[in-house]
């Protein structure tokens, strides 16, 4: 199989999609615009080829370089990025050049959250109210119809970016000064985030799924420059695993990663909130790995050149992500926190810029067959002097 994978090389991660496939046999063509010389050596290696551009947000010049590929090799196979950033440029890729996967005309309705919730309402899949908001007047028209207050979001956007809950007509007025894309206002919900993860193979069967609860919204900890914490449960909840297989044919997932986020309201109800076709952002994967003793990058290649998922897994442990940010004081330091909880730590470091905002600047991963565990080594770490006593 000929593969071509945008922008291999980021986030840091995804080099081993690239090294699984070309493990497996696949000829892997990756396609940037990042010099070939500043590739780290582990990316070079996972590739076949490569071939560079200078903008990837030139249409054309991706256009060429595929050209410039098929000429070469032959037909493209498959034409990747697993990144959400370039979704529909795959998309368009695929349709010019025929690859199977995910076409031009049905991005709309898996990148534009606007268009996610007719495919909700067509299958009878509880979701959040909302419209897609042109204009103060628009805006105004919505608050009256749910009240305050609302959440503003941009239609195609990601990782909470330029999302603000409104309170008051006069923080809408000042917020739409200033709105220059295309928005979303969506009734504001209370209660937790629940996600329903996974890999699913060409015929649409998850072969592989997980759920993970976060400690509070993505919005909230970039508005507030907040921590976070997210966890995986070892036994995904009946109404997430029947709600998420539901929306799994409701939006005709095949041979790929999906992240589907929900809220459950203080009365226990699930409400769907998104899908994203691609894996879950930042170190999160590797998470799913590490609660279960696999290598998803691997098993994910497989998926794709030959349909079959091979490693058993049963989820025998919850794992933890804890995310610190540089401007909170915490009560205890990062040498207490290695020296403390390093007997449930498998990982830590600092994440990539783009992250950080959301997702914290230092990030610590815990393992335990107790979910109890890790949820107390989380409240710990992220322990502010404030609350001390309190």
């Amino acid at each position: 199989m000929n593969i071509v994978l945008l922008s291999p090389h980021f986030p840091e991660n995804h080099y081993l999609y690239a090294l699984h496939l070309r493990d497996l046999g696949a000829n892997v063509i990756g396609l940037a615009d990042e010099p070939w010389g500043y590739m780290p050596g582990h990316v070079q290696q996972s590739l076949n080829d490569y071939v560079q551009i200078q903008d990837m947000n030139n249409y054309d010049q991706l256009l060429r370089a595929c050209g410039q590929i098929t000429a070469q090799y032959g037909k493209i196979d498959r034409i990747e990025s697993l990144n959400e950033h370039w979704l529909e440029t795959e998309a368009q890729l695929r349709t010019d050049f025929n690859v199977p996967g995910i076409h031009s005309d049905g991005i709309a309705r898996i990148k534009r959250k606007s268009e996610m919730k007719p495919v909700f309402a067509a299958h009878d899949i509880p979701y959040i109210r909302g419209q897609r908001v042109q204009s103060l007047e628009e805006a105004q028209a919505f608050v009256a119809e749910v009240g305050f207050p609302v959440v503003l979001k941009p239609d195609t956007g990601v990782g909470a970016s330029q999302t603000y809950k409104v309170e008051d007509a006069e923080t809408l007025a000042k917020l739409y000064a200033h709105i220059r894309v295309p928005y979303i206002a969506e009734e504001f919900i209370e209660g937790q985030i629940v996600t329903f993860d996974g890999l699913a193979d060409r015929t649409g069967r998850p072969v592989f799924f997980i759920s993970t609860i976060y400690s509070q919204g993505v919005m909230e900890a970039v508005n507030h420059n907040d921590h976070i914490y997210y966890y995986t449960l070892r036994e995904v909840p009946a109404d997430v695993e029947a709600l998420g297989r539901k929306m799994l044919k409701a939006f005709e997932v095949r041979e790929r990663f999906f992240h589907f986020e929900f809220f459950r309201r203080p009365n226990g109800e699930l409400v769907a909130l998104e899908v994203n076709m691609r894996p879950p952002g930042g170190p999160t994967l590797d998470m799913f790995n590490y609660a279960n003793d696999i290598d998803l990058y691997r098993e994910w290649a497989y998926v794709v050149m030959h349909n079959h998922f091979n490693s058993p897994w049963s989820r025998p442990y919850s794992c933890m992500y804890v995310g610190r940010k540089q401007h909170l004081d915490y009560v205890y330091s990062h040498e207490e926190v290695l020296h403390h909880w390093g007997h449930l730590l498998v990982r830590h470091g600092q994440l990539p810029v783009l992250f950080r905002r959301a997702m914290g600047d230092y990030f610590y991963i815990f393992r335990s067959p107790d979910e109890a565990d890790v949820i107390a080594a989380a409240q710990w770490i992220q322990q502010q002097p404030a609350l001390v006593g309190a």
